[in-house]
């Protein structure tokens, strides 16, 4: 074949024509991309030239921590794996549009009335009229009424939250590297999960009584499980952490 000879390709660009015999690999498809694909596809050899790279020229026994800058490493990997995710919800959406129903009627109130699925854990708040204490000194009296006290309880709970940052200081990344603190998360979520469950009691198949008791009971198992269960894990957890340590650092 003559220079001046034409070289036929698939259409994607001169210089990679695959073999008659042979497919062409996942590779070879990726370079002839171009845009987000061909971009991501570089990053990540990338990177993994990079890890290799690091891992011939460290001195430690097992490779160093690497940290790879926002460009084009993280912003290449969010792009992409936040182009997926949009994807999914254009194909849905698309697919399978949700049904609106009949519009309201503004003269007819509806037998059941709810906020936002998320919002349920305060709504469930707002049903503790039955721990809302009397006062023997008032005559069996409530100091306050149902709704404010289910109001203070919210104020209560979003304050337990936003204060919790400022008791737990520490650096541990996981929760079998403190049990205490992640018991109380398990118990926060288990708790929001309840009431929630609570804002809704009229429509489940269950003694609201029931329902009411287990509110402020699953929480305490589930956090007490998850302490035990993680308490349990800390001593190897923590071995193996040190031992770890010290292959990355061999002491000098």
């Amino acid at each position: 074949m003559s220079d001046n000879d034409d070289i036929k390709t698939d259409g994607s660009g001169p210089g990679i024509v695959a073999p008659d015999d042979e497919v062409p690999t996942w590779r070879e498809r990726k370079e002839r991309t171009t845009g987000l694909s061909r971009l991501t596809y570089e990053y990540f050899e990338r990177a993994r030239r990079e890890d290799q790279d690091l891992r011939q020229e460290s001195s430690y026994i097992e490779r160093d921590v690497l940290g790879f800058p926002a460009w084009p490493h993280e912003t290449v990997r969010n792009l992409a794996i936040g182009s997926v995710f949009v994807g999914m919800l254009l194909f849905l959406s698309a697919t399978m549009p949700p049904h609106l129903g009949d519009p309201a009627n503004p003269a007819v109130t509806p037998e059941i009335i709810l906020p936002d699925w998320y919002l349920y854990w305060s709504f469930g708040l707002l049903q503790l009229g039955p721990i809302n204490p009397d006062l023997a000194i008032l005559g069996g009296e409530k100091i306050m009424s149902d709704e404010l006290y289910g109001v203070l309880a919210n104020v209560v709970v979003v304050g337990a939250i936003a204060i919790v940052p400022f008791l737990n200081k520490g650096g541990a990344r996981r929760p079998v590297e403190q049990p205490f603190w992640a018991a109380v998360g398990v118990g926060g979520v288990m708790f929001a999960f309840t009431t929630s469950v609570l804002a809704i009691d009229n429509l489940l198949p269950i003694d609201p009584n029931i329902t009411f008791d287990l509110t402020f009971l699953l929480p305490l198992v589930a956090a007490a499980i998850a302490y035990a269960v993680l308490k349990t894990m800390r001593e190897g957890y923590m071995y193996d952490l040190n031992r770890r340590y010290y292959r990355l650092r061999p002491p000098r």
